[in-house]
């Protein structure tokens, strides 16, 4: 838990005994590479800190055909928000990429969390916020910015998650085929 510490450290002063209550409410859960850590239609139940690992998260249309939303890497927290916030069944898949470990927190401890510590409702808006401006950014990539400027944009935020994703993923989460994007690669290298 050493990195989720480190991390809330940077964002917020949180003391030791506000650390040590709230830290003592997650759980870790180890997950094999290529499995689910969700899946459509199961209500989202954990915020969870990424330890180490990767996971990619999707959603599939009518045809089986998957696109990717995002991703979760290590040292960032994590949850498919619109269904941990709704309480409702989730649209989204999350699978991890690799051999995963996370500290999980359960919705009900989380909201005890918010009414007894101060510090926590910060760290709660403080992701939410980050969260917010990351999609945002995403969704207004998609409407003012190339395949390429996403792509490059995307190398420049998370460069070793270029590394560690397969280039169906990536071309997925940037809005182009495999082949597309290979040739920006190609073209920029």
């Amino acid at each position: 838990m050493e990195l989720m510490h480190q991390f809330l450290r940077k964002q917020v002063d949180i003391s030791d005994e506000d650390w040590r209550v709230f830290s003592s409410r997650f759980e870790q859960k180890i997950y094999p590479a290529k499995t689910f850590y969700l899946k459509a239609g199961e209500t989202e139940n954990y915020l969870a800190f990424v330890d180490r690992g990767l996971l990619r998260f999707y959603v599939e249309d009518i045809e089986g055909n998957e696109t990717t939303i995002g991703f979760s890497i290590e040292g960032w927290f994590m949850c498919v928000f619109s269904s941990f916030y709704t309480r409702e069944p989730s649209l989204y898949y999350g699978e991890t990429l690799a051999e995963t470990v996370i500290w999980r927190m359960h919705y009900d401890d989380l909201q005890e969390m918010y009414d007894r510590l101060n510090i926590v409702e910060r760290i709660g808006r403080l992701a939410t916020e980050q969260m917010l401006l990351w999609k945002s950014e995403r969704e207004l990539s998609f409407l003012t910015k190339s395949a390429e400027e996403r792509y490059l944009d995307l190398f420049n935020k998370v460069p070793h998650l270029l590394q560690q994703v397969p280039l169906k993923y990536l071309a997925s989460y940037i809005g182009v085929t495999p082949q597309a994007l290979s040739r920006i690669r190609k073209r920029i290298s």
